[in-house]
């Protein structure tokens, strides 16, 4: 039988996830009271951290009405939890108890000294640090996290005899027994003996191929210059696909993409009704009111990549015979409601439907925050996410517990679901060896 385990926690982590309190099964949670002032300060933010703050508190006030807090109550999954008024001095004053962090540990330390398994858990390193250095147990949250070094990648390449590709390339369709691929998933065939002689196809179940849909070989006469942006295209062309996940280091072209395809649907198909692109305005999800002038002043500067790219697909609007400059035509879309930029924070509580939604920099959401952009998605609504997992502004966020990374592990397999991961630079041969060597 294992030993009891006493969990602290620090403030990241119920800001993090808000449920967190209830994920250590039937162990005791212990909240320093330095957490609960914290959260006091986190709870007037009008964004996912003041959100997840709020809730937490409602969650402890609840549990009071089952006993008292300083001993501990009683929690649904057969732990416990407590709040505790931590020592205003250590032992030999190993730390500054001024900080907040360090009160937060002395905590963690004054159960470890009583000879209790204590785990500090916290989404801070170096507060993971100074509590190791302390001989305290650590860990990460690992709720909602995946492996990043493993993740699934969108495609595979299969060695397969040389007849069967011409059978497939004949029949435009491949049963293959016992390969088990994800739906969506696409597959490279290569010849056992010829590599050069392949073919390429999207699984739409997990023993058979189709062929890529010829329609889908470019977008706003964007044509694709490898085969993971083919693979892309196809999928943000797949009218039967409502989310697309496309991950990608600087210069792959995965928000460029994701543009030309939303132009795409809204102006020459008109399959959707407005191209609404967002993306996190401020690293650790601070709202936009932090930042002089109004709504749109804001939204310039943070959306100015975004105003790049619309700018550049413009230039390549060969079937629009206007005249018109291209910023004009930029800000002719966004006249007519058929472009919209929007922060982040404005589109919870929204309905979206009949949309072509791309949320850029996703790798900057927790996975809560994607849970609750993409319910909002409404009839006929698709949705883009993209980003770089190793590109990430949140310092409680990484690679493998990021919003993005979480979303592509979780969904991969669903027949409306398609991701794929793009690894080489297309957009210039400078920015490609930058992202290459530096």
């Amino acid at each position: 039988m294992s030993k009891h385990k006493y969990f602290v926690l620090d403030t990241n982590v119920l800001l993090h996830n808000a449920d967190s309190l209830t994920s250590f099964a039937d162990n005791t949670v212990v909240l320093p009271m330095t957490v609960i002032e914290e959260l006091d300060k986190f709870k007037r933010h009008n964004d996912e951290l003041g959100r997840n703050a709020r809730h937490v508190i409602r969650q402890l006030d609840q549990l009071r009405a089952l006993g008292t807090l300083k001993n501990g109550v009683a929690l649904e999954n057969g732990g416990s939890l407590k709040i505790t008024v931590e020592k205003r001095d250590m032992p030999g004053a190993l730390l500054d108890m001024s900080i907040a962090d360090n009160r937060i540990l002395a905590v963690a330390n004054s159960l470890h000294e009583e000879g209790k398994e204590v785990i500090f858990v916290s989404k801070d390193i170096n507060a993971r640090l100074k509590a190791d250095a302390l001989g305290i147990a650590v860990m990460d949250f690992e709720k909602q996290k995946c492996n990043a070094d493993e993740l699934y990648t969108g495609w595979r390449q299969s060695s397969v005899p040389g007849d069967v590709i011409d059978k497939f390339y004949k029949e435009e369709t491949l049963e293959a027994k016992g390969f088990n691929f994800y739906q969506n998933e696409f597959i490279l065939l290569q010849d056992e003996t010829n590599p050069k002689h392949s073919g390429l196809g999207r699984a739409t179940s997990p023993d058979s191929l189709t062929h890529l849909d010829s329609k889908s070989e470019s977008a706003w006469n964007i044509s694709p210059r490898s085969k993971e942006q083919r693979m892309a295209l196809e999928l943000l062309l797949n009218p039967e696909i409502s989310l697309v996940t496309i991950i990608g280091q600087a210069g792959t072209g995965k928000t460029l993409l994701a543009l030309a395809t939303g132009l795409e649907c809204v102006i020459h198909k008109g399959s959707h009704e407005r191209l609404l692109v967002s993306r996190p305005v401020i690293p650790m999800g601070k709202d936009i009111g932090y930042l002089p002038g109004t709504k749109d002043e804001k939204l310039t500067l943070w959306m100015q990549p975004i105003f790049d790219n619309l700018t550049y697909l413009m230039r390549h609007d060969r079937r629009s015979d206007d005249e018109k400059s291209v910023q004009q035509k930029v800000d002719q879309l966004i006249k007519n409601k058929q472009v919209e930029l929007e922060a982040l924070t404005y589109i919870r509580g929204r309905s979206i439907p009949r949309q072509f939604v791309v949320v850029d920099e996703a790798q900057n959401l927790t996975p809560h925050e994607v849970k609750t952009i993409i319910s909002r998605a409404g009839e006929n609504t698709k949705m883009v996410l993209t980003g770089d997992p190793q590109q990430i502004d949140n310092p409680y966020l990484d690679s493998s517990s990021n919003g993005l990374s979480y979303a592509v592990e979780k969904l991969k397999g669903h027949d409306i679901f398609g991701h794929i991961t793009l690894s080489k630079s297309e957009r210039s041969p400078l920015s490609a060896i930058a992202a290459d060597f530096l």
